[in-house]
């Protein structure tokens, strides 16, 4: 009886990273809310340490507290000012945009629908290959990005932004904003 317990608490022990990453906590995150301290987290999870068994129900405690709070939604994550060009504004626009509010790329909407994103990255291409700054947008955006639910979850996010640029959020059809890495990262410290 009792190694089956010790094992189900040596199993639970080395879940803890998992169950963290998964509620985008970081180290020092969970720490707070458990009451410990950060590098105890960082020592069990690199598992170079047996924590005491008082600890250790601080940390499952707050894991499952954290765990059963509602899951934050697109709508709550994404930034509500949505600046975009079209297809057929110039280099020159988007760089202007971008300048203007501080930002690194940009949706391309035609007729209320994303056909791209146009990021620094594609116009510092096309000026390398000698495009002029009166090029269409739509001569070297990339494909556009994924469209999410307002009701999708945080994991969605979090998992469409490994791969994706950005993502538009919108609600029977009408586009209501963005999320970026950013937007997600400012999400995880408020």
């Amino acid at each position: 009886m009792y190694e089956c317990i010790f094992t189900q608490m040596i199993t639970d022990l080395q879940e803890i990273k998992q169950i963290r990453k998964k509620l985008c906590l970081t180290q020092g995150q969970l720490a707070r809310y458990a009451d410990v301290s950060q590098s105890l987290i960082a020592k069990i999870e690199s598992n170079t340490i047996d924590p005491t068994f008082r600890n250790a129900q601080k940390i499952f405690t707050a894991l499952q507290s954290l765990s059963q709070k509602e899951e934050k939604k697109a709508i709550a994550l994404m930034n509500k000012t949505l600046i975009s060009v079209e297809p057929t504004d110039s280099l020159k626009t988007a760089i202007k945009k971008m300048k203007k509010h501080s930002i690194s790329q940009l949706p391309v909407i035609d007729n209320k629908r994303a056909v791209g994103v146009i990021s620094e990255s594609a116009i510092l291409d096309a000026i390398i290959n000698n495009k002029s700054s009166d090029t269409a947008i739509s001569n070297v955006m990339n494909d556009a990005p994924p469209t999410i639910d307002s009701n999708a979850s945080v994991h969605v996010v979090s998992h469409l932004l490994q791969y994706y640029p950005l993502v538009l959020v919108a609600e029977k059809g009408k586009m209501l904003g963005l999320i970026t890495k950013a937007d997600l990262f400012e999400s995880i410290h408020r």
